[in-house]
């Protein structure tokens, strides 16, 4: 009795889109990462850093854009998959020229340390933290012992009539640049801070009852 052979025809398969869909991911991914948090890492010497990353990572992205672009043609081909990367990265674009993302993420920091800060102000009114450092009379070296909740874990006080202004820095640049949380005293005025005596905020932002989002 003669056996059956069976044979089996292989299914062919088109080309994937995987890698180009991964690649689109991440390299988004880390464009929107670095548009997001690109305020708070505005210090030295991260600031020194984003000179470089900043114009590599619009590069890179860049060029992802245009190759995605250039995958469309195979969707006659091959399938409606290929315009995924470039949906991904067309997406990304808007996000970056609409999406508020320098605000979510100082909104995330005040709440995320917002009972850190607190607790700092409340020390710092009771005269328990007081100035440390001897080149600035209104500098107070948190140390690493206190949570992170300033750049440099380093707050600026103001003791004046009114009561007590308490900055928490986000970030700060050269020339005397910075942004941050600042703490006024009940009835105070953001604008009586010592820092703007001689210009007022360039950026104002209440976020709370005694807190502000400043900039110099």
């Amino acid at each position: 009795m003669a056996e059956a052979t069976s044979q089996t025809t292989p299914v062919a398969t088109g080309p994937s889109v995987r890698a180009a869909l991964a690649a689109a991911i991440a390299i988004s991914a880390f464009t929107l990462a670095i548009a997001t948090f690109e305020l708070s890492m505005a210090d030295w010497p991260s600031g020194f850093v984003l000179l470089v990353a900043v114009p590599l990572v619009a590069l890179v992205f860049f060029a992802c854009l245009v190759w995605s672009a250039s995958l469309l043609p195979k969707i006659r081909t091959s399938g409606a998959k290929f315009a995924l990367p470039f949906l991904i990265c067309a997406l990304t674009l808007s996000m970056l020229a609409y999406a508020p993302l320098h605000q979510v993420a100082l909104q995330q920091n005040f709440r995320w340390h917002r009972a850190d800060r607190e607790r700092i102000v409340a020390r710092v009114e009771a005269g328990k933290l007081k100035p440390n450092v001897s080149y600035n009379k209104n500098l107070v070296a948190l140390g690493d012992r206190e949570p992170n909740v300033s750049v440099g874990n380093d707050i600026v006080v103001d003791e004046t009539e009114e009561g007590t202004y308490v900055l928490f820095l986000t970030s700060r640049g050269l020339k005397h640049y910075f942004t941050g949380f600042l703490h006024v005293p009940p009835g105070g005025d953001p604008k009586n801070f010592f820092e703007f005596a001689d210009k007022p905020p360039s950026r104002l932002e209440r976020y709370d009852e005694n807190w502000y989002f400043v900039a110099n």
